[in-house]
């Protein structure tokens, strides 16, 4: 944690030991939640994330939000294969912070504003963005706390904790030399082909499509599978509470993150 005065930055180098991502703890919706919140050491702006598409499909980016008064968006990105598009996060505007999560869409048809749907991720009948109140998603997440009033925010992880559809990572951007945290989260590994049998549902053409997870708030076959495959991604709801473990991570002076959706299902 960086403090105002640099007299006290021993005790911020302490406190990032403290509060490091194996200490937290998550709300029940899977998202990061409130940290201890420090006064910031720089004016509060709006961060960035990029999306990038290399599924190999079509990908509608879906998003959804913590019942902590943040703002859905009300536009997301559709992306083709290889494309790449890029959001602004509403954190300094009201509530004053920012916690969510983003997700790959994916095998999506009908009418957009009345039959619209989609095989992963369906979050209701919009094509540019979800529905508000549908819930949390079987897929693979992209999670987010974003938060000026936290010294130690941006927090970040990618979640495996409800299913695993196309392997994620997030990686900082435009990060400060010397900043604390801000490790890439996530994996390019495809875990579909690892996925117990009893987990797996297919595409119609009988290509793996989601690993579901059985039970997320107990140690599985599927979250061994996780932890082995991805360390740095949960498996299940309290994997941030196991010692050593590499699930969550911050980085207080970055200006953004790309998140990249690889192949998978």
């Amino acid at each position: 944690m960086r403090k105002i005065l640099t007299t006290l930055a021993a005790a911020a180098a302490a406190a990032l030991v403290l509060l490091a991502p194996q200490a937290g703890t998550r709300p029940a919706d899977g998202a990061p939640g409130p940290r201890t919140a420090v006064p910031a050491a720089v004016a509060a702006f709006d961060h960035t994330v990029t999306f990038v598409n290399r599924t190999g499909r079509k990908v509608w980016v879906g998003s959804d939000v913590n019942a902590d008064g943040s703002r859905q968006f009300t536009t997301l990105p559709i992306l083709e294969p290889g494309q790449s598009a890029t959001v602004t996060i509403p954190e300094t505007a009201a509530p004053g912070h920012w916690r969510g999560k983003f997700f790959a869409r994916m095998g999506c048809t009908g009418t957009p504003g009345s039959t619209f749907h989609c095989a992963l991720g369906d979050c209701g009948v919009f094509a540019d963005h979800c529905a508000p109140n549908t819930g949390e998603q079987p897929v693979s997440l992209a999670e987010f706390n974003f938060d000026p009033h936290d010294g130690l925010a941006p927090w970040y992880d990618v979640s495996y904790v409800n299913a695993f559809s196309v392997p994620i990572t997030i990686t900082p951007a435009a990060v400060t030399p010397g900043s604390g945290g801000c490790a890439v989260m996530g994996c390019t590994q495809n875990l579909l082909p690892k996925c117990p049998a009893a987990n797996l549902t297919r595409w119609p053409d009988g290509t793996p499509m989601l690993c579901a997870n059985p039970n997320r708030d107990a140690r599985t076959a599927y979250s061994d599978m996780i932890a082995a495959n991805c360390p740095k991604a949960y498996g299940w709801s309290r994997q941030d509470q196991e010692p050593g473990n590499q699930v969550m991570q911050q980085c207080t002076r970055c200006r953004g993150f790309t998140v990249e959706f690889h192949p998978g299902a």
